[in-house]
């Protein structure tokens, strides 16, 4: 810490459970500005800041489980200066100008967390960390922590230098864990492996973390455990983002016994009071060992770490290390493959990795329906981008957002009798809109992944433009969604979906009720205390959710600090203006408010009374598609599209004659009711090109990539 305030880059190798985010935590709350968090894992973040959160510690993350409404509004918070602790995943980077944004808030520390991810992962898991030192630079170069738990003197030194760092502080201490004790446990194969998982589970109380392999291994593992009555949950990345944190809640509020995970799962988990750490399968070296049982008894209290072996396990692994790897051959033919893409004498391209796969000529040990392709295609990039052969920059993603107009197939068909379609866009037609009907609403669709349908491999076979072209299957997606929405299809419009409290206690109809009574309090008290406002006002949560309470609302410092925020975005869509009212973050129980000139009270008040009525309008318009024999439920998964919602304004002629901008405000209304945790926004259904800008570098020019590379 002492090397940290005193604007030192610094190097952290502390054991799991010695206090590394610490390091980085306590200097954020001390220094002036942002504290950014490179984080690999979305259950590092959520965990994480949820801790903070519950010390009073302003702190978010921001990662692909967010919808756009929720990163901007999380953005927003930290341009008013109302976080300390900002963690985002690197590639977050990889996306428009995230960087520059960043850096325009002021970062006093970048801190990387699991830092080994830029040695070991970088090769074979997170190319996007091998490019952090450029996120360094785009940030203003703040002074830069990096930690981990485990790393070698070349992993150290590796690190050091994709970072830059400057002369780095390297704070380095032992592994011992003197409350842990080992166990090696020797079985014939894998049904003895499992009755002895089951007594070890029955000989040791507390939870458990069961480590295996692959996922199948361990969705099998998982289920067999419950079979056996053990209380089990399977955790890995092929579950969906709401399965995940169903998963990880369960595990941190002891509702499972144990959690039978990959070895993602665990890194930067906060919980300390693990009693047991099982390996079903033999890790792949000594250091992830140690990362992974290092998850055991962080409490400082006696805890088991127990590795169940086969003599199969070894090659096992040594099968999917060889698996994972890419010889010298595949990073060469890939870098012929983008230097082909960029027909003439191009400078640059942009291009996804299914497109590079796609290529004819492209003789490679990479399978296009290998679920790692486009990792290990994103892997040979960073190296060729470490051998100065080109320069990956930002992604460019192009995004179709429909919904179908048809119910089904049959449907879709009876209206395609009278198109005069050939037999090939016929085919192509069903198969993407199958594709379409068949994924869940709150996924959506990579263009690679339509591009694998065997319509569209078809299609392509043989097509000389294609083979030309690596753009143009993706085109040809695109060019067919455009063509299905002219014929009536399917409709340019937003789906979405969202969670409702539903039949239960603080259902989201009487959540609203509260939180909207409270916002209209809030307002008049704050108008009582200072009826001619002037300047930055101090603004103190405790003495405000005193006041409401004591006028009869349901009410607390964090709804305060919520609805304070809402009042602040509400120029967003209703008025069209910049707003009535600016926030600033001032410590941790107060704010400053700025009433901006023009704008009294009232008007302030009729502002947010439109929010409110447009709020209440759209939850009405949610619940009013729930099924009236339909079970309680406080996740209740409601489909909607920004349609209707844009239909029930029609239809209150008053509302809709006093709103500006529509989508904005519809917009502004969800996300009022998502910060007020009435409903929570998912994702919606989209197909996405997400494409990897890549730059030649001119003296690299013929250049081959090299053994010595």
């Amino acid at each position: 810490m002492e090397s940290v305030l005193a604007g030192r880059d610094t190097l952290v190798i502390l054991p799991t459970g010695g206090g590394k985010s610490l390091c980085y935590q306590v200097p954020a709350l001390v220094l002036d500005g942002l504290t950014v968090v490179l984080s690999p894992l979305i259950s590092l973040m959520k965990d994480q800041v949820d801790a903070l959160e519950a010390k009073g510690i302003p702190a978010a993350f921001i990662n692909s489980s967010l919808s756009a409404g929720q990163i901007s509004d999380r953005l927003a918070r930290a341009q008013r200066g109302e976080l300390k602790l900002l963690y985002l995943a690197p590639e977050r980077f990889d996306f428009g100008s995230a960087a520059e944004r960043i850096a325009g808030m002021g970062v006093s520390l970048l801190a990387i967390d699991e830092a080994h991810c830029i040695s070991e992962w970088g090769h074979d898991f997170r190319p996007s960390y091998r490019r952090v030192r450029d996120i360094r630079e785009k940030l203003g170069s703040p002074p830069t922590i990096a930690l981990t738990a485990t790393a070698t003197p070349e992993v150290r030194r590796d690190i050091a230098r994709v970072l830059a760092l400057r002369e780095p502080e390297v704070v380095l201490t032992g592994f011992d864990r003197p409350n842990l004790r080992w166990h090696v446990v020797r079985t014939k194969n894998d049904a003895e492996k499992d009755g002895t998982l089951v007594e070890v589970l029955a000989r040791h109380e507390g939870v458990a973390i069961v480590y295996a392999a692959t996922r199948k291994t361990v969705d099998r593992v998982a289920h067999m455990l419950t079979r056996s009555g053990i209380r089990a949950e399977a955790y890995h990345a092929g579950l969906d983002d709401a399965r995940r944190r169903e998963v990880q809640d369960a595990f941190m509020s002891e509702h499972v016994r144990a959690i039978v995970a990959t070895n993602a799962f665990g890194m930067g988990i906060d919980k300390d009071d693990v009693r047991l750490v099982i390996h079903a399968d033999t890790p792949g070296s000594l250091e992830n060992y140690l990362q992974e049982a290092g998850r055991a008894g962080r409490d400082g209290m006696k805890a088991e770490c127990v590795l169940l072996y086969a003599e199969e396990d070894c090659e096992r692994q040594f099968r999917m290390e060889a698996f994972s790897e890419l010889s010298r051959r595949d990073i060469a033919q890939i870098l012929r493959s983008l230097r082909k893409a960029a027909r003439g004498d191009k400078k640059e391209i942009v291009i996804t990795a299914g497109e590079i796969l796609r290529d004819e000529d492209l003789q490679i040990d990479i399978d296009l329906q290998d679920r790692m392709a486009d990792t290990k295609v994103r892997t040979a990039i960073s190296w060729l981008e470490r051998a100065s052969l080109l320069r990956r920059d930002e992604n460019v993603t192009h995004v179709f957002q429909a919904r179908p107009l048809v119910q089904n197939l049959d449907e879709a068909r009876a209206k395609m009798a009278g198109l005069n379609l050939s037999s090939t866009e016929h085919s192509l037609w069903i198969a993407i809109l199958r594709e379409i009907f068949n994924s869940p609403p709150t996924e959506s669709l990579a263009v690679d992944q339509l591009a694998l349908l065997p319509e569209l491999a078809s299609y392509a076979k043989g097509n000389r433009a294609a083979s030309a072209n690596p753009e143009y299957l993706s085109a040809k997606v695109f060019k067919t969604l455009g063509s299905m929405t002219q014929a009536g299809l399917m409709k340019r419009d937003m789906r979405l979906t969202a969670f409702v409290r539903h039949k239960v206690v603080d259902h989201s109809r009487l959540r609203l009720d509260h939180v909207l009574a409270a916002d209209r309090k809030l307002v008049d008290v704050m108008a009582l205390e200072q009826p001619d406002p002037e300047g930055w006002l101090p603004a103190s949560l405790r003495l405000l959710n005193q006041r409401l309470c004591d006028e009869g609302c349901s009410s607390s410092s964090e709804l305060v600090s919520s609805l304070l925020k809402s009042l602040s975005e509400d120029g967003r869509g209703f008025a069209g203006t910049q707003g009535s009212v600016n926030l600033r973050f001032s410590g941790r129980d107060t704010y400053l408010v700025r009433v901006r000139p023009g704008w009294t009270w009232k008007a302030i008040n009729d502002l947010a009374e439109k929010r409110r009525r447009l709020a209440s309008l759209a939850l009405d318009t949610l619940l009013a598609k729930i099924p009236s024999d339909a079970p309680a439920r406080a996740d209740f998964l409601v489909e909607f599209h920004f349609e209707e919602l844009h239909q029930a304004i029609d239809r209150d002629l008053l509302l809709r004659a006093e709103l500006k901008d529509i989508d904005a405000a519809i917009e502004r209304a969800l996300m009022f009711l998502h910060e007020q945790r009435v409903i929570i926004l998912q994702h919606g259904l989209a197909v996405f090109r997400s494409a990897m800008t890549i730059r030649f570098e001119k003296e690299a020019r013929g250049e081959k990539y090299k053994a010595a590379d």
